[in-house]
């Protein structure tokens, strides 16, 4: 079964970036985040989503 949401560390490893490039994106209201106490954790389909509006934009270009 796919993980239902992901860390931080997990997201940024799945995409191949840095902790930071997530946290900058998190801040930025380009992916969203939840919080169970003190972790913020990534919906995968939140993930996901992110991803797709990325890929859209580069075909625009």
């Amino acid at each position: 079964m796919n993980d239902l949401v992901l860390t931080v560390d997990e997201a940024a490893e799945r995409l191949r970036v840095s902790r930071w490039t997530i946290y900058n994106l998190i801040r930025s209201n380009q992916l969203r985040t939840i919080r169970i106490g003190r972790r913020r954790l990534v919906p995968a389909e939140a993930l996901a989503a992110c991803l797709a509006e990325f890929m859209d934009m580069e075909e625009a270009a």
